[in-house]
């Protein structure tokens, strides 16, 4: 039997409307000895059942798992992980002999708080986003295992970056297997991923079809992408015939990833060059001679307290890039922050907008792919919203 913890008087309606957390301020009383990562089940003010799930220190005390009464187990593990990946098959993302790169599990957006499962080719990446998920590594990866059959043969567990209070030796590692091979398909394009040293699981799946729309504008553009991590809208800009295209990013390590993968599938082309180099110096100095630029930035605000500093950001950001761009150009621009709005971020552009006194006209509104699903119960699962842009 699981301990409990009680809410206060109240406190149970968001619970009630499926919201999958809990608020250190809604809890009343809670069993003593509960650790962190420890399974809880949550009882309203009068001792009501309402949810199962993970205990953590912090504003978000409990990570809901189920609202019914059930046991954690290998059966639930299967019946999660199973229902993910018959999404994927659905919308036609997994078995696709075209891309083998997808997210399987997308955390509360899959009712797994606390878990990201991404897919590249062979190798399974899984991360932890709470103690409890991390606790569970184990059992959860030999049922996704089972669950996935032979569409992988690796799990690789990579959490030091998103649980950095941890001590243990195991925050990084494989599970199961083990693999050198780290080239996967997307769209029909390689890369390499950097599941070792790399940011989030080693790629951004998330930009998958918004590659693929920025493809279809490439076509005799000469393009600048900015933040361009391992470089996917380099060499979609590439593959959709584009002039030049120039690679930006403050990283060494991803300037290296990005020329790699250009090679593996353009290679010697001299169509491209890569520059390691902080974006905003480097739009400083740039010509007016791109007319067509992606700024796909990391999260300027990981929390409510920096608010007001990212949307300054993003303003200045694109402001710049509004200033650089060529008349008839096309801004793809991006925010990644959860905490900002799209409200929030089409007005930091528009502002930026009318400070480069330029006429800017909406071609698309983007978003997270499909296999980033958003839990209709948790909107604050809406974490990906860019902008395609038309500069006159």
């Amino acid at each position: 039997m699981y301990k409990q913890i009680q809410l206060r008087k109240g406190k149970d309606e968001s619970l009630r409307r499926f919201h999958p957390w809990v608020f250190s301020g809604a809890i009343q009383s809670m069993d003593e000895g509960i650790e962190e990562g420890e399974i809880v089940r949550v009882v309203t003010n009068t001792g009501d059942f309402i949810a199962v799930g993970h205990f953590q220190q912090g504003s978000i005390a409990v990570r809901v798992l189920s609202f019914s009464d059930v046991q954690i187990d290998e059966e639930f593990w299967h019946s999660r992980l199973s229902s993910a990946l018959q999404m994927r098959q659905a919308i036609g993302i997994a078995d696709n002999p075209n891309n083998n790169t997808y997210r399987l599990v997308h955390g509360e957006g899959d009712h797994l708080p606390g878990l990201i499962i991404d897919v590249y080719g062979q190798t399974a990446v899984m991360q932890a986003h709470s103690i409890g998920m991390h606790l569970c590594r184990k059992e959860v990866a030999q049922v996704l295992n089972k669950v996935m059959e032979s569409r992988i043969s690796h799990i690789y567990y990579k959490s030091e970056t998103t649980l950095p209070f941890m001590t243990a030796d195991d925050m990084n590692g494989f599970l199961i297997g083990g693999s050198d091979d780290n080239i996967a398909t997307e769209n029909g394009l390689k890369f390499r991923v950097d599941w070792l040293k790399g940011q989030k699981t080693g790629f951004f799946v998330d930009q998958r079809e918004n590659r693929s729309l920025l493809e279809k504008f490439s076509k005799g553009k000469r393009v600048l992408n900015m933040f361009c991590y391992t470089g996917g809208f380099s060499f979609y800009a590439m593959r959709g015939g584009a002039e030049l295209v120039h690679s930006v990013d403050s990283s060494g390590k991803a300037i290296e990833l990005t020329k790699q993968n250009v090679e593996l599938n353009f290679p010697n082309d001299s169509r491209h060059e890569a520059f390691c180099e902080d974006a905003f110096k480097y739009l400083e100095r740039a010509g007016s001679n791109y007319n067509l630029i992606i700024l796909d930035p990391p999260a300027f605000a990981k929390h409510r307290g920096a608010l007001h500093n990212a949307l300054k950001g993003y303003t200045r950001l694109n402001q710049k890039a509004f200033e650089k761009i060529e008349k008839g150009g096309i801004l793809f621009t991006f925010s990644c922050s959860q905490v900002v709005t799209k409200d929030h971020f089409r007005n930091a552009v528009f502002t930026a907008a009318a400070l480069a006194k330029r006429k800017v006209r909406i071609l698309h509104q983007l978003h997270q792919p499909a296999d980033h699903p958003i839990n209709i119960y948790h909107p604050e699962g809406e974490y990906l919203k860019g902008l395609v842009l038309y500069v006159e």
